[in-house]
């Protein structure tokens, strides 16, 4: 009941502007595994390390998505949900995600790098954002240059957690605004 009036009470604040999508997304193209490197929690991952996504497109512009994760630690057990991402007729960069049966949590992806190996996904309301990429970990510059297009999107970079193996490599940087907690 808690988490319901917890969706719920988001739905009564002032809607900020939406925020733009990538232009043209090759949905096939995004199809496969994406390695959560930052992510603002959600109710859902809490205790979540080494998050992965994974989308595969289905008939009727349904992702199929498994959301993968160890709990606790890297070694914690291996936790797995099974969602599905409605594609909107307005745009393939837009995504009704059905967290669970009615309720469908707006995705919509607001960065892609041109070679389809980082992303960040956002939300209108900036209560969420997911920095993704192909790989466990990328180059702490294009880390930095990410984490600054979050920024740009309006979100609060001090609720932000980065995973591992993404925070052993951002400790070695002096970016203030990074929240090193030791989820």
């Amino acid at each position: 009941m808690g988490l319901l009036i917890l969706l719920l009470s988001g739905c009564s604040a002032q809607p900020r502007p939406p925020m733009k999508t990538v232009a043209d997304l090759n949905l096939t193209r995004f199809m496969g595994e994406w390695h959560v490197l930052a992510d603002i929690e959600t109710p859902f991952d809490r205790n979540a390390v080494m998050p992965l996504e994974s989308y595969r497109l289905a008939p009727g512009g349904v992702v199929e998505t498994t959301y993968s994760y160890r709990e606790g630690t890297p070694d914690g057990p291996l936790r797995e949900r099974n969602l599905k991402g409605f594609v909107s007729d307005q745009s393939p960069a837009i995504w009704g995600m059905q967290i669970f049966w009615p309720v469908k949590a707006e995705y919509r992806v607001v960065y892609l790098d041109n070679d389809y190996q980082t992303t960040i996904i956002g939300r209108t309301k900036r209560d969420f954002v997911w920095v993704m990429a192909r790989t466990p970990a990328i180059d702490p510059a294009i880390f930095s240059d990410l984490m600054q297009t979050v920024q740009t999107l309006g979100y609060d970079l001090s609720k932000i957690r980065i995973h591992e193996p993404m925070r052993s490599l951002q400790v070695q940087t002096t970016e203030p605004y990074i929240n090193r907690n030791d989820r």
